[in-house]
């Protein structure tokens, strides 16, 4: 396939933050699609005007290495051909209850699926965003800055993101690779109204952000000027309501599934 639109990957792109980031991508990109939900692949792709898919499943590293050698073999990853010119790690999941209460298992598949899978993917991408001096944009959360009671799973995962974003971004610096971590606050998503019904707090969506500021953020690290790196980037609420910060209660949910593709959706 051929197409002179700049080339992006994205995960979790079939929910929350990363579906608005696919849109926010859509007028100036060619978008490639990761994920394992084929039906829900097949209709977003309906919905963009240049994109395909490539079935990963990123609970499993053995997977994600065969999807992303297909990948390349299929020429999805413009290999040899100008590469990936950016890639958005979207996909994660949300975990953990207090560091008592928290069973073995859920911390294994947190922190599989929110560093070891985006670690494993990016490794699997390096040729392809070296050969491009392309940006791989981590979307991470409030909570990869500062943890709280009942949150150590979740945020130990993304503290452990934002250290390989940081690490990454300085091996590969000399080879025109540019790593950003991104940081949303709470935002309106399918997994802010789960986490708030955990909180057992009312689920107001005009109280959160729009999955579609976060998009436009991803879109502004990918396209900042060659000469720059946005290293980090932070993005809150402009109004968060004090009152409701003592509602959270310190249970969390435990981790259970791959949301979307945060992950479409990352919260706090």
């Amino acid at each position: 396939m051929t197409n002179s639109k700049p080339r992006i990957l994205i995960t979790g792109a079939t929910r929350g933050i990363g579906r608005a980031t696919a849109f926010a991508l859509q007028d100036f990109a060619h978008l490639m699609l990761v994920g394992r939900d084929e039906k829900a692949l097949e209709a977003l792709v309906a919905e963009l005007p240049s994109a395909e898919y490539v079935l990963a499943d990123l609970s499993d590293s053995q997977k994600i290495i065969v999807g992303m050698r297909e990948a390349r073999e299929s020429g999805a990853l413009g290999t040899g051909s100008g590469g990936l010119d950016g890639a958005v790690l979207s996909a994660g999941v949300l975990a953990g209850d207090t560091v008592e209460n928290t069973k073995p298992g859920d911390w294994e598949f947190a922190l599989h699926m929110n560093v070891t899978a985006q670690a494993v993917l990016t490794a699997q991408i390096l040729p392809e965003l070296r050969e491009a001096r392309g940006t791989i944009v981590f979307v991470n959360s409030g909570s990869g800055f500062t943890s709280k009671p009942g949150n150590a799973v979740y945020s130990a995962t993304k503290f452990a993101l934002r250290a390989l974003s940081d690490a990454l971004r300085e091996e590969e610096r000399e080879r025109g690779v540019r790593g950003v971590s991104l940081h949303p606050g709470r935002v309106a998503t399918d997994m802010q109204r789960e986490l708030r019904a955990y909180e057992g707090g009312e689920y107001v969506e005009s109280d959160y952000m729009k999955p579609e500021t976060i998009g436009e953020a991803v879109r502004y690290a990918l396209t900042a000027p060659p000469e720059a790196n946005v290293d980090v980037l932070s993005i809150r609420p402009r109004e968060w309501l004090i009152s409701k910060s003592s509602t959270l209660s310190v249970a969390r949910p435990a981790a259970r599934r791959a949301t979307g593709t945060r992950n479409g959706e990352h919260e706090t």
